[in-house]
This record gives structure tokens, C-alpha cells and sequence, in this order.
């Protein structure tokens, strides 16, 4: 029988999550984070621009905010369905952070709040967008969508900022299909937050039926066995016509939806929680050693952790020293059903359906870290010995 292994490492799901019933989920995941509070979400993306609104509304003379220039799409959507204005900070060089000096060229008197990004589980730099937005008056808003549980100098990511917020979409650990967690020490801006969502977020039976659904099929297909049906035939599909935005799951509408979280997909929440930490330290061990051995092939970086952080480890990032070795590699690996393939196909101009959105500007960091990463997932199905053999595939690419 054919096996196909997921990009990410998400929580498995067990029929028995899936009984009927209530639970208090933000409650619960808060306790475990060791914060005050939590705001729960229909996504990630609806968090955020319940954030902005927020914000905005607290301060109205500001109405641009700054985001890396390679992030996800979503994050774009998100800034323009809060009526507000994208500005694209380059990044580092071979960095998923922003350029610092480039973020203080952009920051000034408009600026509402700059987005440093925790992508693939690493603890980006926020203080270095703290430098600047307190310096201009902005608010700094941590992007922790794919860091639930990632910690700095022992506490949770999200709350060195201004805010943060969790995406608990698929692939991201702990999933209820779609949702997102919103998080802020300040109780000005969580009751401006409660108000926002009042204001935006509504109930919708349609989409309570449609993620309940999609939870159902993710609790029974996410397993080696049934993903070359649910992931792996669409991913080679999009592959062979030639659509590597699709493949990856990059090809977002313009819609966001808006609306609550239903009682029953808030308690499968709650009853997968507590399994979490210990799938979180499982993977986190994998990954460790891992990433040493990636560390010795040359001409790749492997993105880890720096002292005082620790991260989670979806899957891994790297770099490759060019385009024409990373594709060397994907050629090989992309449609092998190992778990490897890219996070973000484009820097945010680059997208056909952002160019309404969002200016297009010279980027050149962003367009080289976008052209030479891949991805291998983490999930816990990844054998040693399968692992090894893309080593070797990546040492072969690279040379």
C-alpha cells in the first residue's frame, strides 16, 4: 500500500476527541501556555485582523502596517480586509527575519504595527522590531502562527510584543481544522480586542457544518495510508500543471471568513490538549538531532534555535546555496511522498492575485530566500533511515 507522509507534523487526532460536548478550549490552552488569557478565533487570519481593527480603532491617525516581505498570503489578505495599508520590509540576508535597518527606514507616524514572524516554529527577533516600533509609536504584533508552545527565555512566544497570535489550522500541532488564538498582556487592548470581535464576528451554521466536516475527514485521513489520496494526488496534480502555488495550498480567495468557533469543535480542541506537550518534546528531540545532521552537508542552513529559545518544530527549514540546487533537489523529492516541499512559493508581490494589494518593490533578500528553501516535514512517521536518504539527496543537490 502506498505511503504518503504530511509536510507538517501535526497532532493526530483520535476518533474519541470527537464526541459530543462542551469545554472551555481557551481556557484550557492558556492555563497550559502559562498566560492570563486567550481570545479564540475561527483562524489565525481572522485574529489578526481582529487584532488591526483593534489597534486601529485606538489609534486612528495610523493605518499602515509592516510585514516581511516573504510571509504568508494570508497575512496580506488579512492587513487589507482590516482597511489598512501593507508596507514590505525586506529581509535579512539568508534570514527569515526583517532587514533592521530597512524597517527603520519604513517605520514613521503612519505605521500602526510592525509583524515580526515566527516561521516554521523559530523564535524570530522581536526585539529588534520593539527597537523600532516604540521608537515611532507602533505596535509590535507577534505573528505566531506556526509557534504554539514555542517559548522565549522561558516564556510563551506572543507575549514580548505588544500582542501575538496562534493559527491552529492543520499541519501546526494542535488543530480544530481552522482556528486562531489571540494573545495580549495589556488589558487595554484585550477588551479592545473582545469589542473588535464583537463587532466582526458572527455565528455561521453554514461554516460550523463545513469545518465540523473537514475536521471529521482530517481525524480519519491524516495517516500514511489515506494522505496519497488527500494530499498527495492533489499536490502531484498541481505539480504536473505546473501550479506550484496550489501545490502547496498558497491559491487563497479574497474572502475571510468571519465567525465563531463552535462548542463541539472547541471540546475535540480540549481533549487532544493535553496530549500535545509530550507530541511537541517528541518532535523537538527528532528535530535536534536532525538538524545537526543537516549541518554537515555544505552550502546549507538549517534554521535552529538561539540561546534563551525554544522553538517547536513542525518541520524543518533550510536553504540552499542557489535556485537551480534547491529545484535539483525538489525535482527529486517534491513528488516522493517523503514530506519535503516549500513554505511559501513567493515574496508577496510575486503573487498574481496580491498585485491589487500589494505594491511590487525591489526585494531582493525575499526573492532569493523564497527561490532556494524547502522544507522537510518533522512528523514523527519520518523513519531515520528515509530522513538519511534525503540527506543524501540534498548533499548531491548541493554539490
Amino acid at each position: 500500500m502506498p505511503r504518503e507522509l504530511p509536510p507538517t507534523a501535526g497532532l493526530p487526532l483520535r476518533l474519541s476527541d470527537l464526541w459530543p460536548g462542551r469545554a472551555p478550549f481557551a481556557a484550557r490552552a492558556a492555563a497550559w501556555l502559562g498566560v492570563e488569557h486567550l481570545q479564540l478565533e475561527c483562524s489565525g487570519t481572522a485574529a489578526m485582523v481582529v487584532a488591526l481593527r483593534a489597534m486601529h480603532g485606538l489609534r486612528p491617525q495610523r493605518d499602515e502596517v509592516i510585514v516581511p516581505a516573504w510571509t504568508c498570503p494570508l497575512v496580506a489578505l488579512a492587513i487589507h480586509r482590516a482597511g489598512l495599508k501593507l508596507r514590505l520590509c525586506d529581509l535579512a540576508p539568508n534570514h527569515f527575519d526583517m532587514d533592521p535597518e530597512q524597517l527603520r527606514v519604513l517605520s514613521g507616524p503612519r505605521t500602526l504595527a510592525i509583524v515580526p514572524t515566527h516561521l516554521a516554529g523559530r523564535v524570530a527577533d522581536v526585539n529588534a522590531a520593539l527597537d523600532v516600533g516604540h521608537r515611532v509609536g507602533a505596535y509590535v504584533l507577534e505573528d505566531a502562527a506556526q509557534a504554539l508552545g514555542a517559548q522565549q527565555n522561558g516564556r510563551s512566544v506572543g507575549l514580548l510584543g505588544d500582542a501575538g497570535f496562534f493559527s491552529l489550522a492543520v499541519g501546526k500541532g494542535l488543530t480544530l481544522f481552522e482556528g486562531g488564538l489571540l494573545l495580549t498582556r495589556d488589558t487595554v487592548l484585550r477588551d479592545a480586542f473582545a469589542a473588535s470581535h464583537d463587532a466582526v464576528i458572527h455565528a455561521d451554521a453554514r461554516m460550523d457544518w463545513q469545518r465540523a466536516l473537514e475536521l471529521i475527514g482530517y481525524t480519519v485521513a491524516y495517516r500514511p495510508s489515506l494522505l496519497p489520496l488527500a494530499y498527495g494526488r492533489p499536490l502531484r496534480k498541481a505539480l504536473a500543471q505546473h501550479d506550484p502555488v496550489a501545490a502547496v495550498g498558497d491559491d487563497f480567495g479574497p474572502d475571510i471568513p468571519l465567525h465563531t468557533v463552535s462548542g463541539w469543535r472547541q471540546a475535540v480542541g480540549a481533549r487532544a490538549l493535553p496530549r500535545l506537550p509530550a507530541f511537541l518534546e517528541t518532535t523537538r528531540v527528532q528535530a535536534l538531532s536532525r538538524v545537526q545532521r543537516l549541518k554537515r552537508i555544505t552550502g546549507i542552513t538549517v534554521f535552529d534555535d538561539a540561546l534563551g529559545q525554544q522553538g517547536v518544530w513542525p518541520f524543518l527549514l533550510l536553504t540552499l546555496p542557489n535556485e537551480a540546487a534547491r529545484d535539483a533537489a525538489l525535482n527529486t523529492l517534491w513528488t516522493a511522498g517523503l514530506g519535503v516541499s516549500r513554505l511559501f512559493i513567493h515574496a508577496l508581490p510575486d503573487y498574481d492575485y496580491l498585485r491589487e494589494i500589494v505594491a511590487d518593490t525591489p526585494l531582493p533578500h525575499a526573492r532569493s530566500f523564497a527561490a532556494r528553501s524547502l522544507t522537510i516535514t518533522n512528523s514523527p512517521w519520518l523513519d531515520d533511515a528515509t530522513f538519511e536518504s534525503i540527506c543524501l539527496t540534498l548533499e548531491r543537490a548541493a554539490a
